[in-house]
């Protein structure tokens, strides 16, 4: 059974703060990854995301940034929704030519 528990902001933030701060008094990244999310109460892989995600909003890392995930997410919606509009209006012209061909009989 998958729980999965959703962090507010500020703590994701802080928490990649202090890894990127922290980074230099540990032997690599990803002890101090390690360490800064046993204190925090969430696991290393959680975290080590965050601060992927990061590093790629900043620029320091190649991949899409969190704004262009975001805007492909909508343009992905906005692509579902006009394909059902296009459906609806299809099933609305049909529908409401067989209503008309019922009056006229």
């Amino acid at each position: 059974m998958s729980t999965s528990r959703r962090y507010p902001k500020e703590v994701r933030e802080r928490a990649v703060r202090l890894v990127f701060e922290q980074q230099k008094d540990h032997d690599s990244q990803w002890a101090a990854i390690r360490s800064i999310a046993e204190k925090s109460g969430m696991t290393a892989e959680t975290l080590c995301k965050w601060v992927r995600q990061a590093e790629r909003d900043e620029g320091r890392r190649p991949g899409l940034s969190t704004e262009e995930r975001e805007l492909r997410k909508l343009e992905k919606e906005n692509k579902e929704l006009r394909r059902a509009n296009e459906i609806l209006k299809a099933a609305s012209a049909f529908f409401g030519a067989e209503l008309d061909r019922r009056h006229t009989r």
